[in-house]
């Protein structure tokens, strides 16, 4: 299983970034499927999930601004990030459940910055 992640960049404090996370090996509508962020001296943390089944939670500082999806006809899942923050700044990692033991991704990195 791979995931590849693209999209991040570096935007001013305010804007928008849609992060995309194109998947191989496995089909995503099947999945439990996550979004992830790693900041600087910071643990790795969950930031949005959607289920199989289309339940979807958000870290408690993430929600309302944004919004996890997949497109399935693309195997992709999408994050996407408005209102962005410098406390959003990380890289950010797509994954199904841990508890496969898939390898990380190489990331995508989000820098929020005036």
């Amino acid at each position: 299983v791979e995931f590849v992640e693209s999209g991040g960049g570096l935007v001013q404090p305010g804007g928008s970034l849609r992060l995309s996370c194109s998947v191989r090996g496995i089909t995503v509508s099947n999945y439990f499927l996550a979004w992830y962020r790693q900041g600087p001296g910071m643990e790795r943390e969950l930031v949005a999930n959607l289920s199989s089944g289309g339940l979807i939670n958000y870290k408690e500082s993430t929600k309302g601004r944004f919004t996890i999806s997949r497109d399935n006809a693309k195997n992709t899942l999408y994050l996407q990030m408005n209102n962005l923050a410098p406390e959003d700044t990380a890289v950010y990692y797509c994954s199904r459940a841990r508890s496969y033991g898939d390898s990380w991704g190489q990331g995508t990195q989000v820098t929020v910055s005036s």
